[in-house]
């Protein structure tokens, strides 16, 4: 059963605008970076995201949106817990990230 991963960003006030567009690129090219165990290809089925642009105004802080799909929960779960390019990501974005909400569905 497919997964979508919806990540959610609020950066810190003192990330400047190079560090942000960099987290930006990194977190969009895991859907190439992170390899599936087995067969060392990539397993996102996509991954989209961006800076929020609606004009409801409740955002509550958060500034960027991303989606990834997953074919199923184990793949997610692999992401999650065990892909190291996926690791490495969270390592270099956290010192500059205020809040993170993650919530998972499957359709």
């Amino acid at each position: 059963m497919p997964v979508n991963h919806l990540v959610l960003f609020q950066f810190k006030a003192d990330a400047t605008a190079d560090q942000v567009e960099k987290a930006v690129a990194n977190m969009l090219a895991l859907k190439d970076n992170c390899l599936h165990p087995t067969t060392q290809k990539p397993y996102i089925n996509s991954l989209t995201g961006g800076k929020d642009n609606s004009p409801e105004g409740r955002q509550n802080g958060i500034q960027y949106a991303f989606v990834v799909e997953f074919a199923s929960t184990e793949d997610r779960d692999h992401y999650v817990h065990n892909d190291q390019a996926h690791k490495d990501f969270v390592g270099a974005a956290l010192p500059i990230i205020e809040n993170a909400i993650v919530i998972d569905y499957s359709f």
